[in-house]
């Protein structure tokens, strides 16, 4: 562990972007409305959640399209586009239209794995196709080949009236660097490494020494440094983290009672792995600057970090998201040794 944590060189936030299913336009608005304020505030990235067939984002890209046109400086992540609801071909188009309209901006970050409810939804989804689909790490490869610039077929030239392109058009230079992986376990840690890929870490990640203990900085410090030393770049690869972090230094008693208490029915899961998969979930820090970041100090993984992308809780209103972001930026961002952008 480093005698003393990496000054915070960069500040970002994620949301989910919730809606109520009977003005989804409303729930979407506000979302948009937050990244801008995150850019007033001096942040220097937003992220959305992805979630498909729930009242939250099922279209990240498009949304950070219309947020490309309302901001100029701030970046734009995805933390992360689920791959198997993917077409990497498609993806890769619309992704590079969006990087360029927001004049390099674009931070997508992605998953593998089947759907969830995979089930359920294949009929909709994968008709004809659902068992012979792949949603492996080669579904990661075809995209970062694609957004890289790598052929996407043996054809180009002229044919009539038309001309055609062997790769994908168009081309975004530089944003198969900021293409970034959502891990939670240390396989996935060294695979993102080997590729050259950044890292999204989150708070959850796998448990996987059934023997335990289970601490939760601790697996995440040894995924970290797994995929710095897999990575061409070594300690200069890119990680940020996602913790759910609330500082409560200007908010309400009645804000900070329902952020104590949407803390308090989630801590449960925190205290041994859940479910098959053994995720194992970090506590959601809630508390004053002063009192969050002595925790972060005391964190084995923030402090291999200097870039952090904290998250939103679920279910707040756009009031309680505004005092959140506020207090980051003027009080906690401050207080770990982040400046915000001018």
């Amino acid at each position: 562990m480093p005698p003393t944590p990496r000054p915070l060189r960069k500040l970002g936030f994620l949301t989910i972007g919730l809606f109520d299913e009977t003005d989804p336009r409303r729930g979407h608005e506000s979302t948009l409305e937050i990244i801008e304020l995150g850019e007033r505030l001096g942040f220097d990235s937003a992220w959305v959640r992805h979630r498909h067939l729930q009242y939250g984002i099922s279209s990240p890209v498009a949304v950070l399209a219309a947020a490309s046109q309302r901001t100029w400086r701030i970046e734009l992540g995805t933390a992360v586009i689920p791959l198997g609801w993917e077409n990497p071909l498609r993806l890769a188009e619309d992704l590079a239209t969006v990087d360029l309209l927001s004049g390099g901006r674009l931070n997508p970050g992605v998953s593998v794995g089947p759907p969830m409810h995979f089930d359920q939804v294949k009929g909709a989804l994968y008709p004809d196709t659902a068992d012979a689909e792949d949603f492996g790490y080669g579904r990661v490869e075809r995209l970062l080949g694609f957004v890289r610039g790598e052929p996407a077929t043996d054809f180009r030239g002229v044919e009539g009236f038309e001309t055609f392109s062997d790769r994908v058009q168009p081309h975004a230079p530089g944003l198969g660097r900021r293409l970034w992986y959502g891990g939670g376990s240390l396989r996935s840690a060294r695979w993102a490494g080997e590729h050259g890929m950044n890292l999204l870490t989150s708070s959850v990640v796998k448990a996987e020494d059934p023997e335990g203990p289970y601490d939760f900085a601790e697996i995440q410090l040894a995924q970290i440094r797994a995929f710095r030393a897999a990575h061409p770049e070594g300690e200069a690869a890119r990680v940020s983290q996602g913790l759910v972090v609330i500082p409560t230094d200007s908010a309400s008693p009645e804000q900070r009672a329902r952020y104590e208490e949407y803390a308090a029915r989630r801590t449960p899961r925190t205290a041994e792995p859940q479910g098959p998969a053994r995720m194992l979930f970090a506590p959601d820090l809630v508390g004053t600057s002063a009192e969050i970041t002595e925790r972060l100090h005391g964190h084995a993984a923030f402090r291999e970090v200097d870039e952090v992308a904290f998250a939103l809780p679920f279910t707040f209103a756009h009031e309680d998201y505004v005092q959140i972001l506020t207090d980051m930026a003027t009080k906690l961002g401050p207080a770990l040794g982040w400046r915000p952008a001018a």
